[in-house]
């Protein structure tokens, strides 16, 4: 199992709660089904599928969120509401107020829901407890979000704060594009986009396009920031760096894969989801430590 995207948060003072504690907090909001009348639920479940909420290899500890919604579309309770609607004004001789179309459209989910179908999805999250570190695999920071949210709620008193890194990672890709040049570690890959800073936000796209120095030197001269960057990191994960430092797109780079199913012959299945998860905390832990440097380190709060 490997995220395919990170947003990252950190702990700003060091990371003194057990596996024991965490387990025990966490089951104070577990995940349940919605029932007949509920349009969402949320709450911890287990990531393994062992019963245990939080889940340790090698040091490394694993959550999940489990989510379920009720498919619901709005344009079927729409369609149908004004269906009703329109029966209504028949039979009193005007058409409805706001406050009637309000009532019709809630008894009108109200009926639905029981019928609808539910969408379950777990949202990953990895705790680095020695480098006091907290990654949600989330494709934007609004979803990340949310889940912090739950986190705060079940976690007492614990801080957490979003990892900001000294430059700003639009400035910085933007640079190495200009200089055609990446720091030590990093290659520029075959994806890229450019954003014009002003209000039309002129928009230049490259997906599986080799990026012409030239071509991309005009364009940042004409103004334009980087916004995206397909980058691989020590020839072994490939990635899609964003201006607001979000990580997404991750994949193992092909030699990579190769030695880790020539490893995963003997394993059964709970062993391979271990093996790949220890593979996946060792490879983006250094991949963040060296990211976090090439991005001039770690902004604090403070401004350190």
């Amino acid at each position: 199992m490997w995220f395919k995207n990170l947003q990252v948060f950190r702990f700003p003072a060091p990371w003194n709660i057990t596996i024991a504690q965490l387990e025990e907090q966490l089951n104070r909001t577990p995940f349940r089904s919605c029932s007949s009348y509920e349009l969402q639920t949320q709450g911890w479940a287990s990531p393994r599928e062992n019963g245990a909420l939080v889940h340790a290899v090698n040091g490394q500890w694993l959550i999940a969120l489990g989510t379920e919604k009720k498919l619901l579309p709005a344009s079927v309770i729409k369609e149908l509401v004004k269906v009703r609607a329109l029966d209504m004004e028949q039979r009193q001789g005007f058409k409805p107020g706001r406050k009637q179309l309000r009532e019709l459209k809630d008894q009108t989910t109200d009926e639905l829901l029981p019928r609808a179908f539910n969408v379950r999805r777990n949202t990953f999250v990895w705790i680095d407890p020695v480098n006091g570190r907290l990654v949600i695999d989330a494709g934007s920071p609004g979803k990340a979000d949310d889940v912090v949210s739950m986190i705060s709620k079940s976690i007492t008193d614990l801080a957490l704060e979003r990892l900001n890194v000294a430059m700003a990672p639009g400035t910085a890709m933007t640079a190495w594009l200009a200089a055609d040049e990446t720091p030590h570690g990093f290659s520029i890959d075959q994806e890229t986009e450019l954003q014009s800073p002003a209000d039309e936000k002129a928009t230049v796209r490259f997906v599986r396009h080799a990026l012409e120095p030239k071509e991309i030197q005009h364009h940042i001269k004409g103004g334009k920031q980087c916004t995206r960057l397909a980058l691989t990191w020590a020839n072994r994960v490939s990635f899609v760096l964003t201006d607001n430092f979000t990580i997404k797109k991750i994949n193992l780079v092909d030699i990579v894969k190769e030695g880790i199913a020539a490893d995963a012959t003997a394993q059964d299945e709970t062993e391979k989801l271990d093996a790949d998860f220890a593979i996946m905390t060792g490879e983006l832990k250094q991949l963040l430590v060296d990211l976090v440097d090439a991005l001039g380190g770690v902004q604090t709060a403070g401004g350190h």
